[in-house]
This record gives structure tokens, C-alpha cells and sequence, in this order.
């Protein structure tokens, strides 16, 4: 179908795919189906148009295919009854497999990681995010670049002491990927410098700060726009977000928070990814609120909140899933997204979750229609303010800006005429301040 250079072109948009997931022995049916309807939203954000998707059983791998001869020929089967020019394999694969798998499929094969990679190519929007991306992708570039040169490696000089074209090349290739990755992490090392001073002056600010976190596709961003009013990209698509977005919101009894849209979790994101990403998640450990969003209606929800308290455990924000070893660092809510979705019997068995574990701070909500929200936001502010102590003050009237603030960012219970003193006409000011704000407070 395509000769041997149209195989070395980039993914296109609008391309016809055949996706192909290879089902280790462990997994159930349910898992399997669930990771195929992944790969597909996976494959749907980048504009390729998916025709066929299917489960191949993989009782031991081949070493230079991944998948056996007659498996290769039912694949190769589907993508010339569909005329599919792309596949994508939902797994990992050497560089040795996909170039044997692309001369007998006579068609471009990638596999999971290079389709999350084209993902967050053409999505990151900002400096950092564009770093982030090529330090990734030239990550995974120099680990396949060993293995897919080895071929040229054996054209050596006939007499011993030449190097042969090929060596020369990929030494060459190598050391330019090395140098372009050691800049990008000291580049990327100053912008988490940058962040943690941005954090340090929030933290400094008369402002509390939410962060949202959740599977990808799980509705951040609709959230993050129905609470904010904004504007941010929110389409129903996997990684719709991948660079931080923050704006300022206004909750009952708080005059102003900060709340941060983050990028969304999935199942076995690469190494790669996860380490070039993880400033983009640094934003979280700062954060005096963490909101869980969660598509409740997503059949695998309970596989996609373990996954995101995995990450968050990583982070040291919550203790470790399987040890119990550390501390909770942030109160977290969750956020049952998509209740619009759910039968009035479903529904049910949720409330029933719910009273199972009353411990747990959970809303009820759908982003799209706004159901929901006010709670979210009342929850918030209780949250917020709940070490609040009645604190009173007496103050000059001339100390104008500290009997703003507190009229501002406290709660007020009363402010009465304290007489005169040695600066003049005073206020005394009973409020009740959280030990944040109190710190904040006292910095003025």
C-alpha cells in the first residue's frame, strides 16, 4: 500500500487506523474493552479516524514481530478491508518490532507512547509545555535509536580500523540527542526554579489555592470553566489540557481563591512522560485544596481514581496506596462528575457508596449543566476556613490597609469603635482567621 518512504512519515490528522491491543494472559474482558475505548479517545485527539479496534491475545511475545505470523496476517487482513494506512499498537514496542511490523504490514505502525507523544506535541501551548514535550520525545527517540541502528553498526571498514558509515552516523546522532537533552533539563530545571518561586509569593499572597486533578477526559476543564467563567480548551478529548491554567475564584465567606486546571492522569503513561511532566504536577504539592474530578459515569472509574491516588501518593501528597506508609499533605474532595449520565438506579448505588463512607468529602455534580457547583463551592469554603480562630484586633483607623484586608479575607464578626489611642481613633476588629491567613496577615 505505501512504499518504503511514506512508512518514515509523521501521523496526519484525518489518517485511517487499525488499532490493535495486545492482551497479556491477566487481563480480564472488562479491562481489555476498557483499554480499547482508551486507545480510541487516545487516537480521536489527534484527528485519526479509527475503523477498526481489536484485542490480540499475546501468550508470549516475539522478540522481533511482538505478535506470531498468522496474528500479522489477521491485522494486515483488517487494515485492507478497512484501508487503513496508520496502526497503532496499544503497547510498547522496540524499535526492532515496529520496523518488522511496518515491511510486513507495508504501513506506518506506532505504538503507544509515540501516539501519546504526537498527542502532546500538538498540544502544548506554552514554552515550558514545548520543552516538556522534546525532552520527551527525544528521550524516547535515543532509546529506539540504539536498537533501530544495530543493522548499520555491523558495516564496519572491510579492514578493522575504519568505522563504517553507519557507526559514524549514529555516534553522531547520539551526541547531538545528548547535548539537546541536557539542555532542555537545565532549561526545564529553571522553570521549576520559577515555579517554586511563583508558589512561594502565592503563598504569600491573601489567597488560598484549589487544585483539580483527575483521569484525563474526566471534565477538569468544563469544571474549571463553569467555576471560573474562562475560557480554557474543554473538549471532550483525552489530554484536552496539558499545561496548567490558573484563575481566580470567589467562594462564600472567602473574598478570592486560586484554582488550578492540571493536566489529567491515564493508565501507564510512559517514563518518559512522566518524568518531563512532572512539573506541570509540582503545581499540586502547593496547593491548600486538592478537587478530584471524577467521570462517574465512565465504566472503569474506580481503575482511573486508583490510578490518579497512585500518582498523587508518588507525589507524597497522600501515603502509599499499598504500604500506608506516609501522611495526607492536602485535604482532598472528590467530585462525582457526569451524574447527568447516570439512570436513576445507578444513581442510587452511588448514594449507597456514599453512606459506606462517610468519611470521604464527596459532590455530586456535572459540570456541563453547573448541578452541583454551589455545593462544590460551599464544601470548599468550609474546607478552607475550618481551623479558623476568633482572633481581635485593635487597630488605628489610620492602619487602613490592615482593616481592609481583614474585611477582606476574613470573617468579620464585629468591628466597633475601640476609643482613641496614642495614633488616633481605633476599630477593635474580632475576626476569625485561619493560621494561614493569620501568617499572611501578620506579614502586612
Amino acid at each position: 500500500m505505501n512504499d518504503n518512504e511514506d512508512l518514515k512519515g509523521e501521523v496526519t490528522r484525518g489518517a485511517r487506523a487499525v488499532i490493535v491491543y495486545p492482551a497479556m494472559r491477566q487481563r480480564t474482558a472488562v479491562d481489555t474493552e476498557s483499554r480499547l475505548e482508551e486507545a480510541k479517545g487516545l487516537a480521536l485527539a489527534i484527528g485519526i479516524e479509527v475503523v477498526e479496534a481489536f484485542a490480540v491475545p499475546i501468550r508470549e511475545a516475539r522478540a522481533g514481530t511482538l505478535f506470531g505470523e498468522g496474528q500479522i496476517e489477521n491485522i494486515a487482513v483488517a487494515c485492507n478491508r478497512e484501508d487503513a494506512e496508520l496502526v497503532i499498537v496499544d503497547g510498547a514496542l522496540t524499535a526492532i518490532q515496529q520496523r518488522n511490523l511496518e515491511e510486513k504490514l507495508k504501513r506506518k505502525v506506532i505504538d503507544r507512547t509515540g501516539l501519546i507523544l504526537e498527542i502532546f506535541g500538538e498540544r502544548a501551548a506554552t514554552a515550558e509545555g514545548r520543552l516538556q514535550v522534546e525532552l520527551a520525545h527525544l528521550d524516547y527517540q535515543a532509546g529506539r535509536l540504539v536498537r533501530s541502528w544495530t543493522h548499520l553498526e555491523r558495516q564496519r571498514g572491510g579492514f578493522g580500523f575504519l568505522g563504517g558509515p553507519g557507526e559514524t552516523q549514529i555516534e553522531a546522532d547520539r551526541r547531538m540527542i545528548r547535548d539537546r537533552m541536557a539542555r532542555l533539563r537545565r532549561e526545564l530545571e529553571q522553570v521549576r526554579r520559577t515555579r517554586g518561586l511563583h508558589r512561594q509569593r502565592r503563598g504569600k499572597a491573601p489567597w488560598p489555592v484549589i487544585a483539580l486533578v483527575g483521569y484525563t477526559n474526566a471534565g477538569k476543564s468544563t469544571l474549571f470553566n463553569r467555576l471560573t467563567g474562562a475560557s480554557v480548551m474543554a473538549e471532550d478529548l483525552l489530554f484536552a489540557t496539558l499545561d496548567p491554567t490558573m484563575r481566580a475564584i470567589r467562594l462564600p465567606g472567602i473574598d478570592k481563591a486560586i484554582l488550578s486546571d492540571t493536566v489529567g492522569f491515564i493508565s501507564d503513561l510512559p517514563t518518559q512522560l512522566v518524568a518531563a511532566f512532572r512539573a506541570t504536577l509540582e503545581e499540586v504539592t502547593a496547593a491548600d485544596v486538592i478537587v478530584h474530578v471524577r467521570d462517574i459515569a465512565n465504566p472503569d472509574t474506580q481503575a482511573q481514581k486508583r490510578q490518579v491516588l497512585a500518582v498523587l501518593a508518588d507525589l507524597g501528597i497522600l501515603p502509599d496506596a499499598e504500604s500506608g506508609e506516609g501522611e495526607v499533605q492536602v485535604p482532598m474532595v472528590e467530585v462525582w462528575n457526569k451524574c447527568d449520565l447516570l439512570t436513576a438506579e445507578q444513581m442510587a448505588e452511588l448514594e449507597e457508596d456514599i453512606a459506606r463512607h462517610p468519611e470521604e468529602k464527596v459532590v455530586r455534580a456535572s459540570a456541563l449543566t453547573g448541578a452541583g457547583c454551589d455545593d462544590l463551592l460551599d464544601l470548599l469554603s468550609g474546607l478552607l476556613t475550618a481551623d479558623a480562630k476568633l482572633h481581635v484586633f485593635v487597630l488605628p483607623v489610620s492602619a487602613g490597609q490592615k482593616l481592609a484586608w481583614l474585611h477582606a479575607h476574613g470573617e468579620v464578626v464585629s468591628d466597633d469603635d475601640a476609643g482613641d489611642g496614642s495614633d488616633g481613633p481605633q476599630r477593635r476588629v474580632s475576626v476569625r482567621l485561619t493560621p494561614k491567613e493569620m501568617g499572611r496577615f501578620s506579614r502586612i
